[in-house]
């Protein structure tokens, strides 16, 4: 499976794309805003050791994430966001969200550079063909003996 495929969840994506039809770009743009901000307010809350405010904006990256298919963005965001509320109610902020928070970062930016691949054909890969290593043509463009 490769990484884009483990990343998001194309399905889920083009589904979001062809239920939004002309806005689905708008709105991709908004889950970039969104999320971003989301992800600023949670290192803010960590670096503040303020558990309560972890909770929201983990909420809403979940949220979001999942209606574009990026399934291990909101998997991370939603175990921040379980351990937040767990910790609120015991009282004590969760120092062992770090990698998480860390990861987080990892995982929206990823996602976003997938999206932007997705909808921007001017940053899609090229997959082979012509003048890309490694692909062998039979001595086109050579002079033959």
């Amino acid at each position: 499976m490769s990484e884009a495929a483990q990343i998001v969840d194309w399905k889920y994506f083009e589904d979001a794309r062809a239920q939004l039809g002309p806005g689905f770009i708008k709105i991709l743009g908004y889950f970039r805003e969104d999320g971003l901000s989301s992800l600023e307010k949670i290192e803010a809350a960590m670096r503040n050791h303020d558990t309560v405010a972890l909770i929201i904006p983990a909420h809403t990256m979940k949220g979001e994430s999942r209606q574009f298919g990026a399934e291990p963005l909101a998997a991370v965001a939603e175990t921040i966001e379980n351990r937040a509320r767990s910790c609120v109610e015991e009282g004590r902020f969760p120092a062992e969200l770090v990698p998480d928070v860390v990861k987080l970062r990892q995982l929206f930016e990823l996602t976003i550079e997938m999206f932007d691949e997705a909808t921007n054909p001017r940053l899609r890969k090229p997959v082979g063909g012509f003048g890309v290593r490694g692909v062998h043509n039979s001595g086109f463009g050579r002079a033959q003996r």
